[in-house]
């Protein structure tokens, strides 16, 4: 169709498009969608996001499976080991359930009230929560109240040129002391509250000997344990320094002990081994373990291998024998008792943390120094062959002795010359007293002995019958009697 000369002629620009029946390819965008969505920006359906408006306070939003517990038992653990992966939130707060999506759903919902934040990503996904300032002050106050150790605040750092959030360094040797507490906690072996990192024990010289993991778990038959937790970073003998420091520091004396055994050790450093642990420095600061010893020491390895795992165990097995190996009872029964004495070593067990990980830390995947087998826990740690051995043999010992003396004093035992008969107790003991001589022929029992008394003293009651029958005086012959007797004894 040409145009006319009355119609003005249209530019391309000018010309107007008709509307487009079917659906449009680069639909067109309003001024303004809605409250949140700006022209030219495209509607997002998960949410609103940070970056949007840092400056902006956002209302919190709480999880669907979020819950005030859950929220705060994480904060718990977070203040405790500082830094976590999901994974080791859920072993150490809910390991009922089957996988770690609760855990992660309170983490997001803790985000969002701006309690934690992610400090890193690793390689492998895995994702580092940490507290923030506010975060590490409520988890402050959720852990004071019941005295226990909180762990400094992890920092954000920003680049100093861009003033993007750094990422926080991922320690490997921190990372696996959380894996090994989340391991116990998963099989019921401590509370979450029940431990403690880099628990500072000083010894006498001044130097302070920090402990990687605490653990206290009374029900599980654990009261306390001392944690080691070696990457192969150390050098074994560094381990042996280790386990001395801890029989050290076992040794110590309380504050409040009383004067005299604290001069007495002052003079014999050596008579600490007979002080009892009730006056002792570990006892104020730990419970009763209810096993003879000091407080039981374990080695976790991590990330190494099983000829680097014999080659320490070897290597404390002979270099720290004095501390970790029980001595023989100084008894009268010395060759019959094989039991050991362990009041003055430190209980030392060993497990790599891949056992822990793949069979539990219930399962038999302990060992203790001087044994070959595997055990659980409970088991490495007790002492079969303690002092409750020592008691039952020394029992059967002292019977046996009894035995053994009674035999040999029956056998001692004289027998009469005359009937035969074996002496009985009471006639053996007045033959052997000192006035054995009252007690006639000794070598003959007491029934003879009392017949021959009998015999006597009829002899001596015939003897004085006769004597009083020899003395009577003959017939006076029809005089009165006594009369003449009478005059005679007043003459003389």
């Amino acid at each position: 169709m040409t145009s006319t000369g009355d119609e003005p002629e249209q530019t391309p620009d000018q010309t107007r498009e008709a509307p487009s029946a079917g659906p449009s390819i680069t639909p067109s965008v309003p001024h303004r969608v809605g409250m949140d969505v700006f022209a030219g920006k495209v509607r997002r359906t998960g949410g609103r996001r940070r970056s949007d408006n840092p400056h902006v306070q956002r209302r919190a939003v709480h999880r669907k499976n979020s819950t005030e517990p859950r929220r705060r038992e994480l904060l718990q653990v977070l203040g405790i080991f500082q830094r976590a992966t999901p994974d080791q939130l859920w072993k150490l707060t809910r390991p009922d359930n089957r996988h770690d999506k609760l855990t992660r759903d309170t983490l997001l919902d803790l985000e969002d009230h701006r309690l934690v934040r992610i400090e890193s990503v690793q390689d492998d996904q895995r994702q580092v929560w940490v507290l923030t300032d506010r975060g590490h002050r409520e988890a402050r106050q959720l852990l004071e109240p019941k005295n226990i150790r909180v762990s400094a605040l992890r920092k954000e750092k920003y680049d100093p040129v861009t003033g993007e959030l750094l990422a926080g360094s991922y320690d490997d040797h921190a990372a696996a002391v959380t894996s090994t507490a989340a391991e116990l906690h998963r099989v019921g072996i401590g509370h979450r509250l029940g431990f403690a990192t880099e628990v500072p024990h000083r010894l006498g010289n001044g130097y302070v000997q920090r402990v990687d993991l605490v653990v206290r778990a009374r029900e599980a038959g654990v009261p306390v344990m001392l944690l080691e937790i070696d990457r192969r970073t150390e050098d074994a003998h560094d381990l042996v320094h280790k386990l001395r420091r801890y029989w050290e520091w076992g040794r110590l004396l309380a504050p409040d002990a009383d004067k005299h055994t604290m001069g007495l050790v002052r003079s014999r450093p050596d008579a600490i081994e007979h002080v009892s642990h009730e006056q002792r420095l570990w006892r104020r600061v730990y419970p009763p373990t209810r096993r003879e010893g000091l407080v039981p020491l374990a080695f976790v390895f991590a990330d190494t291998t099983k000829a680097k795992v014999d080659n320490t165990v070897q290597v404390l097995e002979e270099a720290g024998r004095r501390y970790w190996a029980p001595r023989r009872y100084d008894t009268y029964y010395r060759q019959a008792i094989t039991a050991k004495d362990h009041s003055q070593a430190v209980p030392v067990v060993f497990t790599t943390l891949e056992q822990l990980q793949e069979h539990g830390a219930g399962a038999a995947v302990w060992q203790r120094l001087g044994r070959a087998d595997e055990q659980t826990l409970t088991d490495a740690l007790d002492n079969f062959d303690g002092e409750d051995l020592y008691r039952d043999q020394v029992a059967r010992a002292d019977a046996e002795e009894k035995r053994r003396r009674a035999a040999e004093r029956e056998a001692r035992r004289p027998v009469c010359k005359r009937c035969g008969a074996k002496f009985t107790d009471g006639r053996w003991e007045a033959t052997r007293g000192r006035e054995a001589w009252k007690a006639g022929d000794l070598a003959v029992c007491g029934s003879c002995h009392a017949d021959d008394m009998a015999a006597q003293e009829a002899a001596a009651e015939a003897a004085r019958r006769q004597a009083s029958a020899s003395l009577e005086p003959e017939d006076d012959h029809g005089q009165e009697p006594g009369k003449f007797r009478r005059l005679f004894r007043r003459q003389t």
